[in-house]
This record gives C-alpha cells, structure tokens and sequence, in this order.
C-alpha cells in the first residue's frame, strides 16, 4: 500500500509481520530500546512526513513498558510530520478497569484513552473490548473488531457434531456475549454462576423457611370476613354461595392441554384452600393485602415445567467440584455466631430485606470473573455452583473475552462435566493473558478437552509447547483487512459478518 507505514512495538513482533506478510510488505524501521534506568527510548529510522501511519502494540506481561513504548512512537511519528497514526491494540490494556469499583478508585481505561489522544492518535483498531462501552472513552473513532467471526468458523470445522453442543457462559456479565456466539451457530446456550456470598443467602432462606410457617389462611379469612360485613346482599356482589366453603375451580386447560385457571394463569397445586373474596368496595390496605398474598403465592407457585429440571446445583470447595455428602468447611468464629442467632435478629443483614449495595450504589454490572478467585480459592468457604440449561451428552462450548485466572473456568468446566454431564468441554476466549499458572493448571484438569484462543496477547512459546490442549487461532487476516480498509477509506463492516464454508 503506497503511503503507508507500519510499525511493530516490542510486544507482539510476530503478529506484526504476519499482518505485514498478509498486506505484502514490510515493517517500517525503528529502535526501540531501554536507558538503564528503565526508561524507554525509541528512534524511528524511516520517513512518516505525510504517510498514513500504524503502530501495532498489544497488552504484554510487561504492561507498563508496553504502553510508555506506544505512547513515544506515537509522538515521534507525530513529531515527523505523519499525516495521520492509527494505533492497532489487538488487546487494549487496563480493559477491565473501566469502571469504578470503589469510591476513591480510578476509570485507568478512560485515563489511557486520554493519554493516546495527547500523544496524537487519530484512529484506533482493537479487538473485543472487555466494555464495549469503552469506545466512549476515545476523542477519535474506534474500531471494535470481533473474534467471533473466526472462533464460530473454526467450530464449525473442527469441532464434531457440533450442532447440538451447547455455548455456556460461567458468569452472569457475560450472557450477551455467549448469546451472540450461540445466534450465529443457532445453538442453545446457558449459564454458570457462582453463590460468592452463601452466608448471607443462607440467611436469606433460613427468613424465608421462617415465614412459611405462617399460616396465610385467617388473615384470608378476616379480610373475607370484613368484606361482608362492609357489604349487602347481592347487589354488591355477594351471593349466597359464597358465604359457605370455598368453591372449587374447574381446570381449564389451553392449546397444548396445559392445565391453566380461568384467569389465564398456569393452574398450580396448593394444599391451602381459599376462601373466595367478593367483588365488593374495600379499602385500599385490603385490597393491597389481598394482592400481596397473591403475589406471594403465585412466586412460590409449582409450575408443571420441563426447563426447572435443567436447574442443576454443586458444591464447590476452595474451586473445585465436590460431592453431596463431603464435609462442609469449618467455618470462621464470626460465622458461627451469626448462625447461632435467631434468624429474624439477622434480617437486616440478610441479601432477602437489605441486599448487600454496590460500593457506589445500586446493583452495579456483573464483575468479572477474575473478582471471584480469592472467593473460590477461600478453604473456610463453601460456594454453591448453579448450572442453567441441559448439557447432558453435549459438547459444551464456555465462552468468555479473556483467559487471566483459571478458578472460574475449572469450576464452569467441572460443574457442566460432574453436574451436568457433558461430554467434552472446550474454554473459548479471545485474550490468553494467562496470568501465573492459568494454563498450566488448565491443562492438568481433566475436565477440559480444549483451550481455544486468539494472538492478540502474546504467549510465551515454551508455554505453548507444553500445553497440549492449547488451540491458537491467527488474527492477522482480521486485523490486515482493517487496516487495508482502513487506509482506504472502505467499510469495515464485513468483518462483523459470519461467512459460512
């Protein structure tokens, strides 16, 4: 491409000629290098007056290095008169703090975001941010390619019989994403959380089992009770039968003989028989009584479902999967004297009257899954594991943006192969960071059949080779085409396209 330069950071040098390789040329010159101090020193060797310029410059475990390095070659090739530099992040660092989680915490995606504007970029192209919303960051456009393009061709070739397998994601904050995965192969999906907090949810259910003892009955039949007494004969609505017993409802039942009541809500089985309620003028507390009761019953209603049995539960102790009948962690002191109180003392500390609030707020987003590895990995703790959909006999696909810690994919895998039954698993992600031992604890788990991940992050070769079940999928087609794309002013959104074999 005449015009055009690119440059490779020290980060991802292999990817970058790849990509160069794709478009038919090579990369540009420039040295970088290191005082001994440890600061970053970079000469660029070639001329960018007026050229459309690319820095190519991914997350690496030297992080902090990494972004002072692009930070300089984009001021150096703005310094030389470059016509236009575009920052290619396969992987954009500090991706995962793109929020606050605390009231003194700091938006370090934003910040970085600011800081590529002040250093003079004018374009960014990157791959699945861990936030979409992150685009909003940028002064400048952004391309926020997808890897899921790639990753379904690749099932799709490589994988058997996988259409029936199903695409399972192991936290509630990445559904949409295992849903766009699960549209584009028309596969069924489910999902896999993880109870963090069972302490105060036992609580919860202790409250909860509390008040089911009481009986709803009387206060029915006062309110019933004070109805007719409020009311006269039958022009308010009151018949003669319906000062005696209850009367029966008959079964009505729909299109596909599903038993439903006369108005129209599924017909449940009840051991409490209901006294009837007139349709007479009460107050407005009565009325809002009556239709708490309703509420409540309906909730605690037993619908005649297929899909509740696909609800299965798991035990899970310092991450990993146990049996029903293995002994329960000791628990802490502090913990032993909560349960020791009566469990309407500890409403006000339960998730069912006061939920735990954000720290600024509110619910929050789903957090990532990293936030719950010193949860799981806790010994005085026992989380309870809950798989959502019918895996049995089924490959099973679990899909996330980033492989960084390993406790919340071994747990996924182990609760849909122990609990659900699958019968092969395949961890899908799009950034292998790989943090410590992630993948060598992955590749000892015999749960997981197969690692499948892109480039974008660099991985270290005698890492690579020693990981059997490691699959790496090459990104330097998708990122050579946007940048073709790019320099030429065409669209990029065939890229965003599933294109069948």
């Amino acid at each position: 491409m005449r015009g055009t330069l690119i440059f490779a950071g020290s980060s991802c040098p292999a990817l970058t000629g790849k990509i160069c390789e794709n478009l038919g040329m090579a990369p540009a010159d420039a040295e970088l290098s290191q005082f001994s101090n440890g600061e970053t020193s970079v000469r660029i060797l070639t001329s960018v007056r007026e050229k459309d310029v690319f820095v190519v410059q991914s997350g690496s475990p030297k992080i902090n290095d990494t972004i002072m390095e692009l930070l300089i070659m984009i001021s150096a090739c703005k310094g030389g008169s470059a016509n236009k530099i575009t920052a290619v992040l396969p992987y954009f660092p500090y991706s995962r703090q793109s929020k606050k989680k605390s009231h003194r915490g700091a938006i370090t995606a934003r910040m970085l975001a600011n800081l590529l504007g002040v250093a003079g970029v004018k374009h960014v192209i990157t791959v699945d941010l861990h936030a979409s919303q992150m685009q909003g960051f940028f002064k400048c456009p952004v391309d926020n390619l997808h890897a899921e393009p790639l990753i379904a061709r690749w099932i799709r070739q490589n994988v058997p019989n996988w259409r029936e397998a199903v695409v399972v994601s192991k936290n509630a904050g990445g559904t949409k994403r295992v849903t766009s995965l699960a549209d584009a192969l028309k596969l069924n999906f489910g999902m896999v959380t993880t109870d963090k907090k069972r302490g105060s949810n036992m609580t919860a259910s202790m409250i909860m089992n509390h008040l089911d003892g009481i009986e709803r009955q009387p206060l029915l039949d006062t309110l019933s009770n004070q109805v007719r007494n409020n009311s006269s004969g039958p022009e308010n609505g009151v018949s003669a039968a319906d000062s005696g017993q209850a009367r029966t409802s008959q079964p009505v039942t729909d299109s596909q003989a599903s038993p439903r009541r006369a108005n129209g809500l599924p017909q449940r089985t009840s051991n409490n028989s209901r006294s009837p309620l007139a349709r007479a003028p009460v107050a407005s507390s009565q009325a809002s009584a009556i239709d708490e009761l309703d509420e409540a019953e309906q909730d605690g209603a037993e619908y005649n479902d297929q899909r509740a049995h696909e609800v299965t539960h798991g035990r899970l102790v310092q991450g990993h999967i146990v049996p029903d009948d293995f002994p329960s962690p000791a628990m802490s002191a502090a913990d032993a004297s909560m349960t020791e109180e009566d469990p309407m003392t500890m409403s006000h500390a339960s998730s069912f009257f006061a939920p735990t609030p954000h720290a600024l707020g509110g619910s929050g987003d789903a957090e990532s899954s990293d936030d719950e590895e010193p949860f799981l990995k806790n010994p005085k703790i026992e989380h309870m594991i809950t798989l959502v959909g019918d895996v049995k006999n089924r490959t099973v696909f679990i899909v996330d943006d980033m492989i960084d810690k390993p406790g919340s994919w071994i747990a996924a895998a182990e609760t849909v192969v122990k609990r659900g039954y699958a019968k092969k698993v395949y961890c899908i992600a799009t950034h292998a960071v790989f943090g410590a031992d992630c993948l060598e604890q992955m590749q000892a788990c015999d749960c997981i059949d197969a690692i499948v991940v892109t480039n974008s992050y660099p991985i270290r070769e005698d890492k690579a080779r020693n990981a059997s079940k490691l699959v790496i999928l090459d990104l330097s087609f998708l990122l050579a085409e946007a940048i073709r794309r790019n320099h030429y002013g065409e669209s990029i959104s065939p890229l965003f396209q599933h294109i069948l074999d």
